[in-house]
């Protein structure tokens, strides 16, 4: 994969913030597409201007309030309704409202949806995809289809789904994305049905994954090693019910595990800081244990790991922290050895190479005070003291 390019598409501003307990006010909204800007991202999706009236005015200031390095924006929205055209449609209009260079629109590609949600008939739906993307594409605009509930709706009729696809090609939408809305697939399932759609569709395919199923990042990497070239997903995961797949994890193990280019050259060494800035937005705070981008992603406790890493650290880490702008910490406990003691030390800047019996009491100490009801690794100054 080292001469593949996946196009990053964020997310966060518009799926992320229907997670509970999230709301964006304009100001945060625009705060955070300057972050995500920063971090490099392709499509910075802002809203669905229309139907949210935050959306509409954050839209209205975009152009006004930022200027990007790298990020082109999306408005999100929905096809036509059955009893209208596309032109005289107030939702579609209001997406050419927004003058975003991309939109993104939501269809059915599940048969049942479309008549059980929509009340439509599956040809009225098709019709719909089509007349709605070739009347924005007629406009300028360039159109990413987002096949809502594709997943299920391949497994419920494969031909159906397909048909989707190919309404929203012949229209001239620039990219398929195939949605798990419901985020129950597994990565075996999305790479087989990937690759079967892959051999029907001349567009370009992408993912969004929902990680319902504890699968979103996986998933996203599977569709790309099926021929995926475009991946939706919000920063730290966020979302509705379990969350979208996290942006910055599939972003990192594109460009660290398998050489592709994902971010804008350089930017992925600001996940970190950016990743925890955004949190700090959403008053949500940073889960410790996020792949890459936690306080605990590069942290070791265990004194076995501590030896190996005084040797090499590669030895008990799957890449270097730095790529990702985070920092390898010792963590001390009952379970540390004169290694982690050392390393510890030399985190607080303390040079204790070659002091031998000064080591030994302190970690003897160390087990003494844990033995006795003290905890020291998340108290960094009392350690030290």
């Amino acid at each position: 994969m080292a001469d593949l390019s996946v196009e990053i598409y964020d997310t966060t501003l518009r799926d992320g913030a229907q997670q509970e307990g999230m709301n964006l006010s304009v100001s945060d909204k625009l705060a955070i597409a300057a972050l995500l800007d920063e971090l490099g991202v392709g499509v910075i999706e802002g809203g669905w201007p229309g139907a949210v009236p935050k959306d509409t005015e954050f839209f209205g200031l975009v152009a006004k309030e930022l200027s990007f390095a790298n990020a082109t924006f999306a408005a999100f929205g929905m096809t036509r309704r059955a009893d209208t055209s596309a032109g005289s449609d107030p939702q579609v209009r209001a997406l050419l409202d927004s003058e975003a260079p991309i939109i993104t629109l939501v269809a059915k590609s599940d048969l049942r949806h479309a008549e059980k949600a929509l009340r439509v008939t599956g040809d009225q739906n098709l019709a719909m995809i089509e007349e709605t993307v070739a009347f924005l594409v007629g406009e300028g605009r360039r159109v990413i289809l987002d096949a809502e509930h594709f997943f299920d709706g391949y497994r419920y009729d494969p031909e159906y789904a397909v048909k989707a696809l190919l309404a929203a090609e012949a229209g001239g939408a620039s990219t398929l994305v195939l949605c798990d809305t419901n985020g129950g697939m597994l990565p075996d399932d999305v790479t087989r049905i990937v690759t079967e759609v892959a051999a029907r569709v001349s567009a370009p395919l992408g993912m969004h994954a929902h990680n319902d199923s504890g699968c979103a990042v996986a998933n996203s990497m599977a569709a790309v090693a099926a021929g995926a070239t475009h991946v939706q997903g919000c920063v730290n995961g966020y979302g509705e019910r379990t969350g979208n797949a996290d942006l910055i994890a599939v972003a990192a193990n594109l460009e660290i595990k398998r050489g592709a280019r994902a971010l804008a050259p350089g930017a992925l060494r600001e996940a970190t800081r950016i990743a925890h800035a955004i949190s700090e937005i959403t008053n949500i705070a940073p889960f410790a244990r996020q792949p890459y981008v936690g306080a605990s992603a590069f942290a070791h406790k265990a004194g076995l790991h501590a030896s190996a890493i005084k040797v090499d650290p590669d030895l008990y880490q799957h890449t270097q922290p730095e790529l990702v702008g985070n920092d390898m910490r010792m963590l001390v406990s009952e379970m540390a050895g004169r290694a982690s003691v050392e390393l510890k030390g030399k985190e607080l800047g303390f040079d204790l190479a070659g002091q031998s019996e000064l080591l030994g009491r302190v970690t003897e100490r160390l087990k003494n005070a844990e033995a006795a009801g003290y905890t020291f690794d998340a108290a960094d100054a009392s350690f030290e003291l």
